[in-house]
């Protein structure tokens, strides 16, 4: 998995690489060099006694030194810039697959989650590019080049070779083997303590409120812990990898000195000669080494890249299945008269929803028609489906049965970026993003003119307190909105929507948490700003909904009633229950 998403990744660098491997090439043969050279020195020169020769062969010795260090450096250089060019590529990859899917599989994967994999994960794959660039092509290029001048050293010596090698390789490879399961291990608790530290923090209001500091404390310590544990395990078989290797390094120049010192008492082999055999064996070991330090991080990089193509190789269960480049759907006007063809028109015909592996659908059976000019809203029970009943609109849920069509058109015909951008919509959840109120209203209409950004705000009734903002339209909103309060936030999303001038404009119970005074004023400003548009409004009130021309009555995933609320006050159960449970207060229906 890690090799097959490195080469993938690879393939628009091919020079870069190539050069890289030059020059790693370069460096190991002049590091292979300097033994021979440096034993020629010894035996021609310093035992002979001859200045030119150690002087000529120490100038050449020089310039081989810059050579290696100039490669080394480059290699260096190159490797690192390539390496960050492909975790910016991964990173850009997995952003753009999370963004292509829908709600249910981000909540498959878990955001926790999915921001590991598009930082840390993505970090480890790096780091480890950085090693195979510096290390994996020299290493075994001076391993294999060491072994054979080692023998032409002396063939004799080379016995500790074929001792020390297998013995080396039979290490890493347990501990190696042991290292996998514990990175990927490590990988899921990292995650696991990410989430609950994320939901401690979005919750800590809510946490103080119940005075569960103490078990939520207990809570993460245990997450903790077992990460704390899985860390220390596999720190501790990397700890004990490099003693373990240095005491065969030692060992092997222990047995080359004292067999080589006997050789050259017996007079088989020259001084420049063991001294170039210690030189090559310390550089096979040293490819070894440097082999292990890649094969250390080679496991936990597996790890990363099997979390991270599983996110790439997920299909969405929302396809763009419109036809490339269709034109956009015509607007219903701002003003005047709707013309027959109704390009707002939105309709449901037989619709159904389950998620895979469901006992039972979440929606069957909807049919209705909303028409330009009209609000259609839909009420119900908490949990029989309302929401998911408007997100199959936009497609961030797709159906499972049924139709729905847009003015006439199936939407699974139409490109997402066509369907969307040809409605407004007000989620469920009033979200704002880290920026100033301009910055968010913009998302709608990146072009719009303060002008234009203040008249919205005026119809989304926010401007008893945006007058008390000194900075205006420049006030930062913080991440989330979390400078505003809750209604605050709402009315600023409902502006957003109202800057896009749509044809459909869909409200999740996006009026919750609005006071009666101020939702009041606000629909009355909506009215007459979306007179010509086709309005979908989900809501718990039922004062909320009381004038629009046609609501839906949903539970148990179902249309049980539609009318007008007159009509279902009489022929609607389920409706007259909810209408009298909200309204008892306010006198008789």
């Amino acid at each position: 998995m890690l090799i097959g998403l490195m080469v993938r990744l690879l393939k628009g660098r091919k020079a870069s690489v190539s050069a890289i491997v030059i020059l790693q090439l370069v460096q190991a043969a002049a590091n292979l060099l300097l033994p021979t050279i440096n034993a020629a020195i010894i035996d021609d020169g310093i035992v002979a006694g001859n200045t030119e020769v150690i002087t000529r062969l120490g100038v050449l010795m020089a310039g081989i030194a810059v050579v290696q260090t100039g490669a080394a450096i480059a290699a260096g250089y190159l490797g690192a810039v390539v390496a960050m060019g492909l975790g910016h590529q991964l990173r850009a990859e997995i952003f753009s697959k999370i963004q292509s899917l829908s709600s249910r599989e981000v909540a498959g994967f878990g955001t926790q989650s999915l921001t590991t994999r598009a930082t840390n994960d993505t970090q480890q794959i790096q780091a480890f590019a950085v090693l195979v660039f510096t290390l994996l092509v020299a290493g075994p290029a001076m391993g294999l080049g060491g072994i054979i001048l080692a023998l032409q050293q002396d063939v004799g010596l080379s016995a500790v070779v074929i001792v020390i090698v297998p013995l080396l390789l039979l290490i890493m490879s347990l501990i190696v083997r042991r290292l996998v399961p514990l990175y990927r291990e490590g990988q899921d608790l990292l995650d696991n303590a990410g989430g609950i530290l994320r939901e401690q923090i979005i919750g800590a209001s809510v946490i103080r409120a119940f005075v569960r500091q103490e078990h939520e404390a207990g809570r993460f310590a245990r997450a903790n812990n077992s990460l704390t544990l899985n860390n220390l395990q596999s720190a501790l078989l990397v700890a004990a990898m490099l003693p373990l290797i240095m005491l065969v390094v030692n060992l092997s120049s222990v047995a080359i000195v004292w067999f080589g010192g006997q050789r050259i008492q017996a007079g088989q082999m020259n001084i420049g000669a063991l001294t170039a055999f210690i030189a090559y064996i310390m550089q096979i070991l040293m490819a070894i080494m440097m082999a292990m330090y890649v094969l250390m991080t080679a496991p936990r990089a597996a790890v990363c890249a099997e979390r991270i193509s599983a996110v790439l190789d997920t299909e969405p269960s929302v396809r763009d299945t419109g036809a490339p480049g269709a034109p956009p759907l015509p607007a219903a006007p701002r003003n005047g008269p709707v013309p027959s063809v109704e390009p707002g028109t939105l309709e449901f015909k037989g619709v159904g929803f389950s998620y895979p592996g469901a006992e039972a659908p979440v929606l069957a059976g909807i049919s209705f028609k909303a028409r330009p000019g009209t609000t259609t809203a839909i009420v119900g029970s908490t949990g029989s489906g309302k929401s998911t009943l408007l997100n199959l609109i936009p497609r961030f849920l797709d159906l499972t049965e049924g139709e729905i069509s847009l003015a006439g058109v199936n939407i699974k015909e139409l490109p997402l970026g066509v369907l969307r951008g040809a409605m407004s919509i007000v989620p469920q959840h009033s979200h704002l993003f880290s920026g100033t109120i301009a910055d968010n209203l913009r998302m709608a209409a990146p072009d719009a003119s303060d002008e234009e950004l203040w008249a919205v705000l005026e119809k989304a009734q926010t401007m008893r307190f945006m007058r008390n903002l000194p900075l205006g339209l420049a006030t930062p909103v913080g991440q989330g909105g979390t400078k505003l309060s809750g209604g605050q936030r709402q009315r600023l999303c409902i502006a957003r929507a109202l800057l896009r001038k749509s044809s459909l404009y869909l409200f999740d119970d996006s009026f919750s948490a609005l006071d009666y005074d101020t939702d009041a004023r606000l629909r009355q400003a909506l009215d007459a700003e979306l007179a010509s548009a086709t309005v979908v409004v989900v809501a718990e009130r039922v004062s909320a909904v009381e004038e629009a021309g046609l609501i839906l009555v949903v539970d148990g995933g179902c249309v049980v009633a539609q009318g007008k609320h007159h009509e279902l006050l009489e022929t609607s159960s389920t409706y007259r229950e909810i209408a009298e449970s909200q309204l008892a207060l306010d006198g008789p229906l």
